[in-house]
């Protein structure tokens, strides 16, 4: 059953890559990230005897456990907020940080890489959809702190997180998705580094829209695995 889920949706990922049109900055290949929150970790096993070596959890305690069982292999990113007090271990546990939401969250995985010597690979968090309930820089937070991004020696900016809304008709995660390309670029052109070469957009219920739109990496996890047990 998995194997199956997980042809679906790289057939629905290429035929999304078909559809694209001016979204070349970001290239012809997309990356599938596996949200393996709330599964056992035998779900990374599997998915890495796929060739899915991108695995994607939202909590820095759950992925750090995870981690002592299945040791290497995995390319580990962290979706979910980060609070200022996990992140040195986040540093110490995540390839790539994708859920950087705030100058301050930044400046703190600046310090902790330097302490342990290291260059810590992020993405930049955009609230687009301006929904309250929703992690992401805001508008105004965004403009601000990108003056501010040269300053910070221990982090690599690899580009821009993206979450869209849910709606009913997933058309209307459209804009959104085009807006995240537009700043993509936006972002590249200013930092004028070959590093930023990430757009991460798309969940389950959008992923194909995303792709259409621009998008290089997305973030699967009931498409791949079903629905989540959260009583684990």
């Amino acid at each position: 059953m998995f194997s199956e889920n997980v042809e679906i949706v790289l057939t629905k990922i290429n035929n999304a890559l078909a559809m694209r049109k001016e979204t070349k900055k970001t290239g012809e290949t997309v990356t599938l990230v596996a949200v393996t929150k709330n599964h056992p970790a035998d779900v990374i096993r599997a998915s890495m005897a796929l060739g899915i070596v991108n695995i994607g959890e939202n909590r820095v305690q759950e992925a750090k456990l995870k981690k002592t069982v299945v040791q290497n292999g995995p390319r580990w990113h962290l979706l979910g907020h980060l609070q200022t007090n996990k992140v040195k271990q986040a540093v110490e546990i995540f390839d790539i940080i994708e859920s950087v939401d705030s100058e301050k969250i930044l400046a703190a995985i600046d310090k902790a890489a330097e302490q342990q010597g290291k260059v810590q690979d992020v993405l930049l968090q955009l609230n687009i959809a301006e929904e309250a309930q929703k992690s992401g820089f805001d508008k105004e937070s965004y403009e601000a702190v990108i003056p501010e991004l040269k300053n910070f020696k221990n982090v690599r900016i690899r580009g821009i997180m993206v979450i869209a809304q849910k709606c009913e008709d997933v058309e209307e995660t459209r804009p959104v998705f085009k807006k995240g390309y537009e700043k993509f670029c936006e972002l590249q052109q200013y930092l004028g580094d070959a590093h930023v070469d990430i757009l991460s957009m798309g969940m389950t219920h959008d992923y194909w829209i995303a792709v259409e739109e621009g998008a290089n990496s997305v973030r699967i996890g009931t498409a791949l695995f079903g629905e989540r047990d959260y009583g684990r």
